[in-house]
């Protein structure tokens, strides 16, 4: 199969294999040494390649993780733009819940970096930024489904969709660090059906 990238000029071909070694090194470094006692410098050499060529893509280490992280978050948000068009109560129940296990799953899967983003979330102010944004467009997606389920009949219509929607992914915020950071405090499906049966039941007629 042909590599998306063969019909780019070489000199871009160039460009995006170098960006994509930065990217892969710091993945690497970030796991070894966390997101604190990592440095560029370490992602430079693991990379092979020049301090001045790797400024051109990420001006500090700070760049390169928030690119890492929004990677993975993408695959985090292909779960949250599942389609959703429930024709009842008992068919969102499923869907939701569903959209539940797959979100703390993934957590899980990526566990040894999701450690390293709550790290980084911590110490640095731009990616603590970062994060606050990625959980708006979350919040903002989820409204969307709330609205949904109201226009059809099936959720309560005096709830607030983007109130809602944020004590909900809130909800699901703390209980996939809970997982992430704390694996054996509790069974992912107690946590599963607990949190989908709290939300639905107060938002579903």
């Amino acid at each position: 199969m042909k590599n998306p990238i063969d019909h780019l000029p070489a000199r871009q071909q160039q460009a995006l294999k170098t960006r994509q070694r930065l990217l892969q090194a710091g993945k690497e470094v970030f796991l070894e040494s966390g997101f604190q006692k990592a440095t560029i410098s370490q992602v430079i050499k693991k990379a092979k390649t020049g301090y001045g060529t790797a400024y051109v893509y990420f001006k500090n280490k700070d760049e390169l993780f928030i690119t890492l992280m929004e990677d993975l978050m993408n695959q985090f948000y292909e779960v949250a733009e599942m389609p959703f068009k429930p024709q009842a109560k008992e068919e969102a129940y499923e869907n939701i819940k569903n959209q539940v296990r797959l979100f703390l799953q993934l957590a899980l899967d990526e566990r040894d970096m999701m450690k390293v983003v709550k790290e980084a979330i911590g110490v640095s102010p731009e990616i603590e930024g970062k994060w606050y944004r990625i959980r708006e467009r979350f919040i903002e997606r989820i409204s969307v489904d709330i609205r949904y389920a109201q226009a059809q009949k099936l959720a309560k219509e005096h709830l607030d969709p983007a109130l809602t929607a944020r004590c909900w992914f809130y909800s699901n915020e703390m209980f996939m660090w809970e997982l992430v950071m704390n694996e054996e405090k509790y069974q992912m499906d107690d946590v599963i059906v607990n949190l989908t049966s709290m939300y639905t039941g107060g938002l579903y007629e």
